[in-house]
């Protein structure tokens, strides 16, 4: 059933209203990153890996391995995502990150939103000096359940932006 005019242009105004508040939210402590700038900001595609391990008590469980994803930006893929954990532009520069904060993610399906410090770097181009990553806006990517064959592997398809920052 269609809205009368007015009531769909309200409707229209309150949607973008809680847009632009959403965007402003500040991120929780433990992943902001004052005084740093964004250099790229991408959206990711792809899934959490993980392996069938014996944990503490000797029982089988899924253990996290390793991400795989692409990485997009207006529309076009502009990157990577893999083991290190490493992201890769198509320009050649890469950074590996460190965990070194996090926050849980908006549900229980949801993988922890982090903040990552670069520990190295190789090639030059956009991520060149990049300081810190921000995994943002995550869904999906946990894998909970039994596990029965050791070795065996899983993939939880997950999403979530990067932003990658540097020093000002």
């Amino acid at each position: 059933m269609p809205l009368p005019g007015k009531a769909a242009l309200a409707l229209l105004v309150l949607s973008g209203t809680m847009v632009s508040v959403r965007a402003e939210t500040p991120l929780p402590d433990a992943i902001a990153a004052p005084g740093e700038a964004v250099v790229l900001s991408v959206h990711a595609e792809g899934a959490q890996v993980y392996e069938c391990k014996a944990g503490v008590e000797g029982k089988l469980t899924w253990a996290f391995r390793e991400p795989i994803a692409t990485l997009m930006a207006e529309g076009r893929t502009v990157g990577r995502h893999y083991a290190g954990p490493n992201w890769e532009h198509v320009d050649g520069s890469v950074v590996l990150g460190r965990a070194s904060g996090n926050t849980p993610g908006a549900t229980p399906n949801d993988i922890p939103w982090l903040r990552l410090n670069v520990i190295s770097r190789r090639g030059s181009g956009t991520l060149t000096g990049v300081t810190t990553v921000q995994r943002i806006n995550t869904v999906g990517g946990i894998l909970e359940g039994a596990c029965d064959k050791a070795g065996s592997t899983h993939s939880a398809p997950y999403s979530a932006d990067y932003v990658f920052l540097r020093k000002d």
